[in-house]
């Protein structure tokens, strides 16, 4: 059983929005710390930022107009807290708490994300999509139905019938569908709107890797300012991450289809 959202649901567009600002600040400098939540909805975003990177309110506009449209944007910028920012002097330090597990991706979750991915470039609006054995659920907003039920004869199609969707009618937050990302490599930690140094981030991505590489689950646990994780030196461990975001084309790119694409 899993499900899987497309870029377009409101929770992913806050993603995309966190992923964006993130990229931003590599730009700027080579490695940053920045942490962004995101909350959109019904004309109005809203960012928090904690960042030792200034990022102007005209770029942070820009940013949400380019992927969401004409929206009032709430943005506020702070600096990173003093002891996080002193852990990462002089060496690359784990940079949170936490357990982090990947698991092997299953060919149901494979097989629905190649629906989402069709159902998505056939329709690029909001869309949230179910596969249960051999149930299909499919909620796409902005479609024909009846074109849908064609090419997907079994599928339940829009239970509630055709609607619009977006964040004129559903709020988006960061880091809220980190199963539709993840599937059942879903832990505590967010995997979007942070820089490399973040735990979530970098131990996620370095788990789920492992995970896909062997065939078999992985699991470790980290302390914030730990220099060794799982046998590898944490340095390591981001230069992993950081290699496999850029493979993607970026933090916006990873937060479209997290993990799982």
């Amino acid at each position: 059983m899993f499900e899987k959202v497309n870029p377009a649901h409101p929770d992913k567009v806050a993603d995309r929005i966190a992923g964006a600002l993130v990229d931003l600040a590599y730009e700027k400098e080579t490695d940053p710390k920045i942490a962004v939540e995101v909350l959109i909805g019904h004309g109005i975003c809203h960012i928090i930022a904690e960042t030792s990177v200034h990022i102007s309110r005209e770029e942070a506009e820009s940013i949400v107009t380019r992927i969401a449209g004409n929206l009032i944007t709430d943005y506020r910028e702070v600096a990173q807290d003093v002891h996080l920012s002193k852990n990462q002097e002089g060496k690359i330090r784990c940079g949170d708490n936490g357990i982090f597990k990947g698991v092997p991706v299953t060919p149901e979750q494979k097989a629905l994300t190649q629906i989402a991915a069709f159902m998505y470039n056939t329709y690029p609006s909001d869309g949230k999509y179910i596969l249960d054995q051999a149930r299909l659920i499919i909620c796409q907003s902005n479609a024909d139905s009846t074109h849908i039920k064609e090419v997907y004869p079994t599928a339940q199609v829009n239970p509630l019938g055709d609607w619009s969707g977006g964040t004129d009618v559903d709020t988006g937050a960061t880091n809220r569908k980190l199963g539709s990302d993840m599937a059942d490599s879903v832990t505590g930690g967010g995997l979007h709107g942070k820089d490399l140094s973040k735990a979530d981030v970098s131990v996620n991505i370095y788990a789920w890797l492992q995970a896909q590489e062997t065939g078999i689950p992985v699991e470790v646990c980290c302390a914030i300012g730990d220099e060794e994780i799982d046998g590898v030196p944490y340095r390591d461990i981001v230069e992993t991450a950081r290699e496999y975001i850029k493979s993607i084309g970026g933090f916006e790119k990873f937060a479209e289809w997290g993990l799982v694409r």
